[in-house]
């Protein structure tokens, strides 16, 4: 986690084109098809996530906040998840420009984050 701007990682069940959307402002933003994640599981997903220093986006609701859970429990630490409804791309792209530009990485951490 380096700067003020949170880097997120999109979970594989997001839209491709939300990556883009942000990379076109200027926002990081890493698909697991970047990362060569496809297919690892939602465990797998979250601690390369949290290697990178990323904030997880993704719609999988149950399985992240299960996550998150087993993480606070834990005292374990991790660089936020967003949980996105399932809306065209462009509109979750749009929730989350809004987001990443009223909250910093550091706001993010262990923290989970609804759009």
């Amino acid at each position: 986690m380096n700067g003020l701007f949170a880097s997120l990682y999109l979970d594989e069940d997001v839209d491709v084109l939300i990556a883009s959307v942000l990379r076109s402002r200027a926002f990081s933003a890493t698909t697991t098809l970047d990362a060569a994640q496809v297919g690892n599981s939602d465990l797998n997903q979250m601690e390369y996530a949290i290697e990178q220093g990323m904030a997880v986006l993704t719609h999988n609701r149950k399985h992240f906040e299960e996550l998150a859970r087993e993480y606070y429990s834990s005292g374990r630490i991790h660089f936020g998840i967003i949980i996105a409804v399932r809306r065209q791309p462009n509109e979750i792209a749009n929730r989350l420009l809004v987001l990443l530009n009223e909250l910093s990485a550091e706001d993010f951490k262990n923290r989970v984050v609804y759009i």
